[in-house]
C-alpha cells in the first residue's frame, strides 16, 4: 500500500488547526431562566422610531454638555450667553443645538426681553432614563 505523503500532511495540518481553534474557543454565555425581560412589552414601530430620534438628539456630546450646564445653574435655566464660554462654541452653534433640543422636547424656552432662556424638561429625561434602566 502506498501512502501519499502530501495527503498525510494535509490531514495532520487540518487536525492540528482544528485542535488549536477549539482549545481557544470560549463557551457561549447562557442567560439564566430568571433573567428579567428588557421590556414588559415589545416596542411598536412608532415608539421605536420616537425613541431612536430622542436618543440621536442625546448622542451629541455638545448637547449632553448643554443639558448638564443648564441643570447645573442655580436658577435651573440658562441663555446662550451663559453657554458659549464653558462650551467653547460659537453662539450660532449653541443656538442650533438648543433648537434641536427644543424640537425634541428636552428643553423649553422662555423669552425674557431680548434673551431666550432655556430650561431642561425633567419629565422627558426621566422617561428616557426609565426606558434605559
Amino acid at each position: 500500500m502506498t501512502v501519499d505523503i502530501a495527503s498525510v500532511d494535509e490531514i495532520s495540518t487540518a487536525v492540528n488547526i482544528d485542535a488549536c481553534n477549539y482549545v481557544k474557543m470560549k463557551p457561549l454565555t447562557v442567560l439564566p431562566p430568571d433573567c428579567p425581560p428588557l421590556l414588559a412589552e415589545p416596542l411598536d414601530a412608532a415608539d421605536a422610531d420616537a425613541l431612536a430620534r430622542a436618543l440621536k438628539v442625546l448622542a451629541d456630546p455638545a448637547r449632553l454638555r448643554i443639558l448638564s450646564l443648564i441643570q447645573a445653574q442655580p436658577s435651573g435655566d440658562a441663555c446662550v450667553c451663559h453657554l458659549t464660554e464653558p462650551l467653547e462654541l460659537t453662539q450660532p452653534t449653541i443656538s442650533h443645538h438648543l433648537k434641536v433640543l427644543l424640537e425634541a422636547g428636552l428643553v423649553e424656552r422662555e423669552q425674557r426681553g431680548s434673551w431666550a432662556h432655556f430650561r431642561v424638561v425633567p419629565e422627558k429625561l426621566r422617561a428616557l432614563a426609565a426606558f434605559l434602566a
